[in-house]
């Protein structure tokens, strides 16, 4: 006479308790979903594999069961975690979280789950926050910059865990970097202006020390300026948080610290540029008539403030899906000689305009 454990069907709280666990398992799974035990675990160890047919019934089977595979038992049989990991400086700002789900959708396709760091822009977080990633068994990794210790990179060699830098890029990098040239986009944004016939200029960035992405901005104005006989005052230089706040701040210092006031204001990003534009409404400044203004990012708010920003769009979920892919290709052992180069676009609005004949 047959038990209820054998008359049951897969899908019933009898075959989950088979074990005595209370749990389904990867045979429970197969069984449900029709498929033998190796190609449930081909699903999660190398999805692009299976056909999606195949793919769609075995997840559906998990899913009914509640089942989800073991990490440390795929580590152990695979010899691969498929973890990857990436760090980045903040989560407050639109760019890189929009970089993350670029990349979050290329290794989800694959089966592989992604770690995320903030480093704070503090080298000393990002090293520690590489080193937790290298202890946990991340296969690649992704990282904003090239400004961090020799230490960090040295331990990705030693561990020949391939990684890539993403948001940044420059002829002769020692690493594979997948971004834009941010001092070539900080020259054409001060050409522009320069066109526009503006010979006395602030800036407000964010804080340069740590930030290769930063310092290489602030060297694409100055070196644009230096070509036209044009420098920053250094009372016209204001440094500091990216944030909408301190654009406010630097507006009003240097609008009321100085008598010879700019006609162009190079701002580090949007928030910045936003704070700028917000003060100039109240200190009655008009834009672009008195003041012309630019940002960095393009983000939602640049195109509906008033007057619109003046701005450089870059497709940060573009460099975070290539990221992805190039370190996919790196474990498939893929040669990817694909540019990294993802071109800024400029966005002339309303915020700029020829400066005025009595500037």
């Amino acid at each position: 006479m047959s038990s209820s454990h054998e008359s049951a069907t897969p899908d019933t709280p009898a075959v989950r308790t088979r074990r005595n666990s209370g749990r389904a398992v990867l045979g429970d799974v197969a069984r449900l979903a029709g498929v033998s035990t190796a190609t449930v675990s081909r699903v999660y160890n190398e999805p692009d594999r299976v056909s999606p047919g195949v793919r769609e019934r075995v997840l559906q089977a998990a899913t009914t069961l509640n089942w989800i595979p073991n990490a440390a038992g795929r580590a152990l049989a695979s010899t691969r975690t498929h973890i990857a990991g990436a760090i980045i400086p903040t989560l407050d700002d639109q760019v890189f979280a929009s970089q993350v789900a670029g990349m979050q959708a290329v290794f989800a396709s694959r089966g592989i789950t992604l770690f995320l760091g903030c480093s704070n822009y503090d080298p000393a977080q990002a090293l520690t926050q590489v080193q937790a990633m290298l202890a946990r068994g991340v296969e690649v990794i992704a990282i904003v910059g090239e400004a961090h210790p020799p230490e960090l990179f040295d331990a990705l060699r030693q561990t020949r865990v391939p990684y890539v830098i993403t948001y940044a890029y420059r002829e002769g990098s020692p690493h594979h970097c997948i971004g834009f040239d941010n001092r070539a986009a900080y020259v054409e944004i001060a050409e522009h202006l320069i066109e526009l016939g503006h010979r006395s200029f602030a800036a407000v960035i964010q804080p340069a020390r740590d930030n290769d992405r930063v310092q290489a901005r602030v060297t694409g104005i100055r070196e644009a300026l230096a070509r036209h006989g044009i420098a920053v005052r250094p009372s016209h230089m204001h440094e500091g948080p990216a944030t909408i706040a301190f654009g406010r701040e630097s507006l009003r210092a240097i609008w009321q610290g100085s008598d010879k006031r700019p006609t162009a204001i190079i701002c580090g990003n949007d928030q910045l540029a936003i704070g700028v534009l917000l003060e100039a409404a109240e200190l009655g400044i008009k834009v672009p008539q008195q003041l012309s203004v630019t940002g960095f990012d393009d983000v939602a708010i640049a195109q509906q403030i008033h007057p619109s920003l003046t701005t450089v769009r870059v497709d940060t979920a573009e460099i975070g899906r290539r990221a992805a892919q190039y370190l996919l290709d790196v474990l498939d052992g893929k040669n990817n000689t694909e540019s990294g180069v993802v071109q800024p676009v400029l966005m002339a609005r309303e915020s700029t305009a020829s400066v005025p004949l009595s500037g």
